[in-house]
């Protein structure tokens, strides 16, 4: 199995989602379940075929965060010394040299992404044109928007 990496902060985000799903949604799938199977013939029951269906999602979910809880390789970059090097983890300031624009995101893992808290998927096109860099170092990163070159002013292992 491939490990997954991540963030001592998503990690235990996707421990508060396992459990929330395990002890407080899970129980009420099933009480509605039978709630939903008092009321007849479950053939035509749509309140049972929909809390069926929220049960089946649940359990995915459930099996998908047990699954990368199990080979998480939880990586804390505030306990490494800063080399000014853009690894897993870190906070990148990035200036876009055509636009003068500048942008700080955290890399993390694909499940703690989120681009409105800036926060950037290790797999994403402009985390890939950035790790293994330095500050310092100009970087073209092509990007779905196009070909863009930056230039890495500030890495932080905070």
């Amino acid at each position: 199995m491939n490990k997954v990496p991540m963030t001592v902060v998503g990690a235990e985000q996707l421990r508060k989602e396992l459990d929330f799903l395990k002890f407080d949604k899970r129980p009420k799938i099933a009480e509605a379940i039978g709630i939903a199977r008092e009321l007849g013939d479950l053939k035509e029951n749509a309140e049972y075929h929909a809390a069926r269906e929220e049960q089946g999602l649940c359990e995915a979910r459930i099996r998908d965060i047990e699954g990368k809880l199990s080979n998480v390789q939880i990586i804390d970059v505030t306990k490494m010394e800063n080399t000014g090097r853009v690894i897993f983890g870190t906070t990148v300031t990035i200036l876009n040299l055509d636009t003068e624009e500048e942008s700080t995101y955290r890399i993390v893992g694909e499940d703690e992404a989120n681009i409105r808290e800036n926060l950037i998927s290790v797999s994403s096109p402009i985390a890939r044109g950035l790790v293994g860099k330095s500050e310092g170092d100009e970087v073209t990163i092509s990007t779905p928007g196009g070909v863009t070159d930056f230039e890495i002013t500030a890495v932080e292992y905070i």
